[in-house]
Order: C-alpha cells, then structure tokens, then sequence
C-alpha cells in the first residue's frame, strides 16, 4: 500500500508519520500493494481529527475520527476501517470488477438556534448508475447519512438514506 499523509494545520512529525504508517498499515493485508490510501491529518482548537480514503475500483473506502489526543483518533480510524472492510466485504468485492483491488486473502475470506441558513460548501460529484442496495453500501463507506446517486432501474436520481433502527429509506421522484 502507498500511504500519502497531508497535514493541515498539523506539522505530520516523524512520530506522527510512524504512528499512522503502523496502524493503516495494518489494512496491509486486505489491499493490493499498489493501492493508494489517503490520509489527512488535521487540528481544529482541540480537536484532533485524521481522515482516511481508499479509492478502489467502484467504491470509496473512508473514515474520519476526532478526539482530543492524534494517536487516539488514529487508533479509531483504522478499528473502523477494518470493521467496514469485513462487514462489506461482500458488496465490495465483485469479483468481476472490484477484487483486482484487494488481496487474494482478503477475496477469499469470509468475515461478516434560529439562524440564517447559510451554504458553506459546495460539493459536486459524478453521478453513476447503481442499484439502491449498492447505494446503501456506498453510504456505509462512506461514514455519511445519505446519499445520491442514479436508480440503474428507473435512470433517475434518488436518495437513500439512513433511519432509526438500522434500516434505510429511498427518495424517488413522483413520475
């Protein structure tokens, strides 16, 4: 794996840098070696946070932690990464298209106040077809609420989002 660290607002130390290559290197084991993971390290007041992506052929692989101390939110997010990878394992790993980015072991595993509305980011992104269930998957990943994408049923934009109890829920247009 190639693990690339960016700091913002945080000089990534030596130790720094040792701490995250041991613990994300952990991840070793279920990737190809040429898979690139980025890491962000950042510090806001007294918040430590570092934010994890693993592109791989189809999904996106991601997690962000915050605590108060760097080497506790780096602990955090490669325990969730881990939990992600063998919970999904399944829906990720198509063995036609996505398993050329994952290790042979990992493939043949079986893991189980009133104020103004303002907009403060815009974010884009491309839109592809996919079934909602893989939707849900993605959403998983991705450590987000929702998320939207084009029904490869019906070639429309929906939303899947989560809900109490550990279920999810679909917004389609009315036709």
């Amino acid at each position: 794996m190639k693990i690339i660290i960016v700091g913002r607002n945080i000089e990534v130390t030596p130790g720094l840098k040792a701490a995250v290559e041991d613990k994300i290197g952990k991840l070793e084991k279920y990737f190809k070696p040429d898979t690139e993971v980025h890491v962000t390290l950042s510090v806001e007041k007294d918040r430590q946070k570092i934010e994890v992506t693993i592109p791989v052929k189809g999904n996106i692989i991601r997690s962000e932690q915050v605590s108060s101390d760097m080497y506790v939110s780096i602990d955090l997010v490669e325990e969730i990464i881990e939990r992600q990878l063998k919970k999904y394992k399944n829906k990720i790993v198509d063995k036609k298209q996505s398993a050329s980015s994952f290790s042979d072991m990992y493939v043949e595993n079986d893991y189980m106040e009133d104020e103004e509305i303002q907009i403060v980011r815009t974010k884009k992104f491309d839109i592809k077809p996919m079934y909602p269930e893989d939707a849900c998957i993605q959403m998983e990943l991705l450590g987000h609420d929702f998320f939207v994408f084009c029904n490869a049923e019906t070639d429309q934009v929906n939303v899947v989002y989560k809900r109490k109890g550990n279920t999810y829920g679909l917004i389609e247009p009315e036709e």
